[in-house]
Order: C-alpha cells, then structure tokens, then sequence
C-alpha cells in the first residue's frame, strides 16, 4: 500500500499540470516578443498565412497541404532558432568576435536553407497550378 502511494506521488510529480501550465505560457511570451519586436517573423507569418491560403484557393489535396503546412513550420522553427542564437550570443558580448559572427551567420544559413526548400516546394505545389501547360 505504502509503495502504491509513492509510485503515485511519483507519477503526479511527473504529470504537474501546473509546470506545463507555466511551460505553454513561457513558450507564448517568447512567441509575442519574436511577433512583437523582430519583422522577420512577421514577415515569415504573413507569407505563411498566405501560402497557406493559396493552398486551400488552388485545392490542394490533403497530402499537398500537409507538405505546404510542414514547410511553413519549418521555415518559422528555422527563424526561431536563428532569433534564440542572436540572443544569447548577444548576451555574452556587443564586441565583435570573428567566432561569433561565423555561429550569427551559420544560423542564418539554416533560414536561407529553410526558405529555399519553402520556394522549391511552393514550386512543386504552386507551379502547375499557376502556370498550366
């Protein structure tokens, strides 16, 4: 009985729902302040919602939107990450450090790299539509 207690003690411990409460509010505020004060994410919102839009317009089928969706999202991660890397990396120092620009500017290349593979699959999706033979 005692160790049934426990084990559930230990298994309410690992399901507190009010450390996940204060987590999905956490993840908001760093959604707002990256909507709030970087245009790149709102830039990247927009023509998300739009592709999105353009999607459902030219009746893309399930599959098709599932792809256009994940890409969307690949592209805000991408811009996320890169954001969090200027942050902290601006955290540790404002002078400017060859290593520190390599990481800034890597990071970008994961943007870069993100929205190709978001024009190459827009084209795949779009292209035929847009452009019939």
């Amino acid at each position: 009985m005692v160790e049934r207690r426990r084990r559930l003690r230990v298994f309410r411990h690992i399901f507190r729902y009010r450390s996940f409460i204060k987590s999905f509010g956490y993840a908001c505020t760093g959604i707002l302040y990256l909507f709030r004060y970087h245009q790149n994410m709102r830039l990247i919102f927009l023509m998300g919602i739009a592709a999105f839009l353009g999607g459902i317009f030219f009746r893309l089928n399930g599959n098709e939107l599932a792809a256009l969706c994940i890409t969307i999202m690949l592209v805000f991660m991408a811009e996320i990450i890169n954001t969090a890397i200027e942050l902290m990396l601006d955290m540790v120092t404002r002078k400017y450090h060859p290593m520190i620009k390599m990481v800034k500017d890597v990071a970008a290349g994961v943007v870069l790299l993100a929205v190709i593979n978001a024009v190459g699959v827009g084209w795949i999706l779009f292209g035929r539509k847009v452009f019939p033979h």
